[in-house]
């Protein structure tokens, strides 16, 4: 730099020297990328107050190649394998990428914008290509099978035996034993499957967008309140579709809007809209990825030795193999389709008790089931949403559940960033007071916001690392327009107690290494402790402490709680089918053998519809192919029937709740002892056995939903 040009970068009366001086000081600090440093914040939290879109990816390359160097030097290193040298070191690695990552994740996942879905183009085959990396070395194989052959002489303790056995057999199944030509193929297919589960992605988020039913006259959305219709109004004008209406898509085939919306032709714009986002024939739809995805899975399928991808996915779940996982369901197929057809001819006489003059179809389900419900229960949904304000819901319900069974307190701090400003974040504390981790709320429904709900962590637990959790949830709930109560319907009131009991799996997880703490766990497992968490929405305990009018704050009257739980087990032919028939639709997916070829995305969808036993015309899946982000991009790839199978376990649990006094801090503590805090640091089985007592069975998961008629 010249001397006239530093002179002008200061200001006219700095010295020269004075310039030279601070120029050096800025060159000392220059900024430092706050991803690749340790954060300095309470357990490590982001400093999303540095963090700028521009430091993802060369923070998620930095960390690449930092545990890529870490993992060379492991395979490299001379001494012979020691579960320290080499297991261990494994655990410890990877810190730059793990924190980026996790970042990252969230924020593409709940706030995207066009610069990190960018980054997430860029980095999800480098990503993928790292993974071969670590597995394919054959260094690092034989440094681990070397500890593997000999387990049984290193005298480990049993959480140690357990992370090396998940350790070989991770290694195995993503490719180690292949050959060198076979490998090669292998990294060609993990590249091509990770650049098309993110384009899967971002095209649902816009397809999901774009599909918004925009309504100009305010006369067709007769049946909602003036709430629902203010809120359509703003979500209009956010796009700049001032005077008109807006009505945004969640991410299930079915829409809140459906069960009151009253004028017909609406409702079917609302469902068709919902049904066909992805399929649209434009830049967004989904299909032409799905066969490729599908293609591409079998082909990975076949090439590690197995006969379809479910088979290749389930080796490590609870249910073992793909006929488990169906035999499983189509147990519950005969109960189902009969209620449903039940439920359908009910629904039908209320269409014509009303004067409709048409068969029912899938967007007439909602309302008049709803009308049924009123007429069997005296149940308006209109009348119990003013006891759901969200704040009372998550303070006085899901944080009080959550103190009676596990003795935990909550403090909210605002000294936190966050990554959108609606995000609120609580310090956690345990029984005895100490700090157990933070949690972050995220529930207001953005564009931005990849559909659904979900729970993860942006630090996870481990001893060894000296971290506690951090942990978030995420929801979709519709914000009120300014001014407006925040009130939620009872579902959303079900899945706040669903998130924060994964995120309880989360908070008190108790392992020393990675690989094996808190949710990192199988997906019939992991779905386990949120879905058990979801029963003390109406426990009467809980529900009088939360369920309070917003506008008086008198509690919820006796009749109503009543009427609540009596309606609890309603509608379940249509709840569980649109479960099973979404859950078989995968297996079916993801059982083609590789000579199967490419499908015909709608007609293979049909056919698999149409052989399940369900009423799937009347009752469509919970999501269409072209919009299960579940297992096209997001890890229930043959795995959504877990949400099922663990229903069954969480039924059982309670079952035993109930059988031994409910909610009390001893059941808690050891449901809390056995469940919450193991990880898999045990085989699922023999932890749900010494809390049950048995293997887990299907009648609790039946008599919970009113559903009799088919054996044990």
């Amino acid at each position: 730099m010249t001397r006239s040009l530093l002179l002008r970068s200061c200001a006219a009366a700095c010295l020269l020297a004075a310039c030279i001086t601070a120029a050096a000081a800025d060159a000392q600090t220059a900024r430092v990328n706050p991803l690749t440093v340790q954060s300095d914040l309470p357990f490590q939290a982001p400093r999303f107050d540095r963090i700028q879109d521009s430091d993802y990816q060369p923070a998620i390359e930095r960390g690449i190649a930092e545990q890529a160097a870490e993992m060379t030097r492991i395979a490299n290193d001379p001494a012979a394998p020691t579960f320290d040298n080499t297991i261990v070191a494994m655990e410890r690695s990877g810190r730059i990428l793990d924190r980026a990552g996790q970042a990252f994740s969230a924020v593409v996942g709940a706030n995207t914008n066009p610069v990190l879905d960018k980054v997430q183009e860029a980095v999800a085959p480098k990503l993928a290509a790292h993974a071969d990396s670590i597995f394919l070395d054959p260094r690092l194989f034989a440094r681990v099978k070397s500890l593997y052959d000999r387990r049984a002489t290193l005298k480990l303790t049993p959480e140690q035996a357990q992370v090396l056995d998940i350790t070989y057999n991770n290694f195995i199944h993503a490719g180690a034993k292949l050959s060198a030509g076979d490998q090669a193929k292998l990294r060609v297919l993990n590249g091509k499957l990770s650049t098309l589960e993110t384009a899967f992605q971002q095209k649902l988020l816009a397809a999901a967008k774009g599909g918004a039913l925009v309504v100009d006259d305010k006369a067709r959305l007769a049946g909602l309140d003036d709430a629902q219709i203010a809120a359509a109004g703003q979500a209009a004008q956010e796009r700049g579709l001032t005077g008109k209406y807006l009505l945004p898509l969640q991410n299930t085939t079915q829409q809140p809007m459906l069960q009151s919306l009253s004028d017909r032709a609406t409702r079917q714009a609302l469902f068709d809209a919902s049904w066909n986002r992805a399929e649209r024939g434009d830049a967004n739809d989904t299909r032409s990825t799905i066969v490729q995805l599908a293609a591409l899975r079998a082909q990975k399928a076949q090439l590690l030795g197995y006969p379809n991808y479910a088979a290749y996915v389930l080796y490590d779940q609870m249910a073992k193999t793909p006929q488990a996982a169906k035999a499983f369901m189509q147990r519950l197929i005969p109960a189902t389709a009969a209620e449903q057809k039940r439920e359908a001819a009910e629904i039908q006489k209320v269409i014509a008790a009303n004067g409709g003059d048409f068969q029912l179809k899938p967007w007439d389900w909602d309302r008049y089931a709803e009308m049924v419900r009123k007429a069997k229960y005296d149940l308006d949904e209109n009348e119990v949403k003013p006891y759901f304000e969200i704040n009372r819901v998550l303070q006085d319900g899901v944080f009080y559940a959550a103190n009676q069974l596990y003795g935990l307190t909550f403090k909210e701090r605002k000294d936190l960033p966050v990554y959108q400003p609606d995000v609120r974040v609580f310090t956690v504390y345990d029984k005895d007071g100490s700090e157990l981790g933070l949690m972050y709320f995220d529930y207001w429904k953005r564009d931005n916001k990849n559909g659904g709900a979900w729970m993860s962590n942006f630090v996870g637990q481990s001893k060894l690392l000296g971290t506690k959790p951090v942990i978030y949830n995420v929801a979709n709930f519709t914000k009120p327009a300014p001014g407006q109560p925040a009130l939620i319907s009872f579902d959303d009131v079900t899945t706040m107690f669903h998130e924060f009991g994964h995120a309880l799996h989360g908070l008190f997880a108790n392992q020393t290494y990675p690989t094996v703490s808190g949710t990192n766990t199988a997906r019939d497992w992991v779905e386990f402790p949120s879905q058990f968490n979801e029963h003390w929405a109406l426990d009467p305990k809980v529900l009088a402490h939360y369920a309070k009018d917003y506008r008086t704050g008198a509690p919820m009257p006796a009749a109503l709680v009543a009427k609540v739980k009596n309606a609890a087990k309603f509608n379940q032919g249509y709840a569980l089918g649109e479960l099973i028939a979404s859950a078989m639709l995968d297996q079916d997916w993801h059982s083609l053998p590789a000579s199967a070829g490419p499908q015909d995305v709608d007609a293979f969808e049909a056919k698999s519809l149409g052989q399940m036993g369900l009423d799937t015309a009347d009752v469509p899946p919970r999501y269409r192919s072209s919009y299960f982000l579940h297992i096209w991009a997001n890890g229930y790839a043959a795995g959504y029937y877990a949400y099922l199978w663990t229903q069954m376990l969480d039924d059982d649990a309670y079952a035993w709740f109930e059988k031994h006094g409910g909610m009390t801090r001893a059941n808690g503590q050891r449901f809390r002892d056995m469940i919450l805090s193991k990880g898999h640091s045990e085989d699922y089985g023999t932890m749900f056995r010494a809390f049950y007592g048995k293997d887990p069975d299907i009648g609790p998961m039946l008599e919970d939903r009113g559903l009799t008629g088919t054996a044990n």
